[in-house]
Parts: C-alpha cells; structure tokens; sequence
C-alpha cells in the first residue's frame, strides 16, 4: 500500500493539477492517485500514513462547496465528517491555491479550516511556509507568522509554482523520515 494520500478539492482544475504535480515529483510508489475529495470518505483517508490536502479559496476566505456554487459537494460538506474519528497517528500537509491581487483580504483563508479540523481530529500538521515573497492583506491561514502550509497563486504568480512545490515537498520528506 502506498502511504502517501493526496486529496484535494476544487471546481476549476488548478487545484488537482498542483496535485498531479506533487503526485509526479514524488514518485511512483511514494503517493498514491490523487483523489477529489467528493468522491472519497474519512476511511479512504485514513489509510494513509501521511496526507497531503489542497484546497482553493473561494470568496471571502471560503472553502469550496455548494454553498460556494460548486456543482458538487467539496470540502465545506466533508470536513464535518471528520467529527469522532482519530487522526492521531497521521501527519498532514496542506497547500491551498488563492489570488493575491484579486482577493488580498482572503488570500488562502480557506487552508486554517483544514488546518483546523485535522488538528481537532489529532492529526500532525507539517508544513507551514513563509509568507515572504507574496503580496496580500490578509489571510486567515497564518499561524505563528507562517502559512499553515504551501500557498500558491496561479494566477499572479504562477512561474514561481515550480520552485515552490520542490522546496516544499523536500522539507516534507525530510520531515517524514
């Protein structure tokens, strides 16, 4: 069994194409297919010993769901069922995607809530980033003056991406082992 899950959420794409990406660069039998989280339920999660979440962030700091106007059910619907279930033995890593320039008031806000639910559940949170190099007013996903993990803006900020995930997946390792 693989041990590493890559679950993410989105309605437009970018979010399950950075989960390819993170899929390809660590490697066949590193991670397993990324999966929609619409499609998946807490057990197919908690078969892994470590898990990578992206989320995009909608609005004002909002994860996607149907309240946010996706077709289909998202993070907003399942992250409620995570409720009475033990994450305890896990470590989480989370990236979120956001527009600094379009929503610099919620610049990756929707990443504290899974940040939040995963640690309420036990889970070990890994990854936070500096927040340098962006430019934003807010965003509710900073702890301790970091990001609760990797953002990215795709739209502003895309060539950085690439440089981005290479950092943070090898700090990730690192943590791993």
């Amino acid at each position: 069994m693989t041990k590493t899950g890559i679950f993410f959420g989105t309605d437009t794409g970018n979010t399950r194409r950075i989960a390819k990406e993170i899929a390809t660069l660590l490697g066949v039998g590193v991670a397993a297919k990324p999966v929609n989280i619409r499609t998946a339920g807490v057990e197919d999660l908690l078969q892994y010993d470590v898990l990578i979440l992206g989320t995009p962030t909608y609005g004002e700091g909002e994860l996607p769901g149907l309240a946010t106007g996706n077709p289909t059910e998202s993070w907003a619907e399942f992250l409620p069922k995570l409720a009475g279930h033990d994450f305890s033995d896990k470590t989480v890593a989370i990236y979120g995607l956001g527009n600094q320039k379009g929503y610099p008031d919620d610049f990756v806000s929707a990443m504290i809530y899974l940040y939040d639910s995963f640690k309420q559940s036990g889970a070990t949170v890994i990854g936070a980033c500096s927040t340098e190099g962006y430019k934003f007013k807010r965003s509710k996903a900073i702890v301790d003056e970091r990001f609760v993990g990797l953002a990215l803006d795709q739209e502003n900020q895309k060539e950085l991406t690439p440089e981005r995930l290479d950092t943070w997946l090898k700090s990730l390792q690192s943590a791993w082992s």
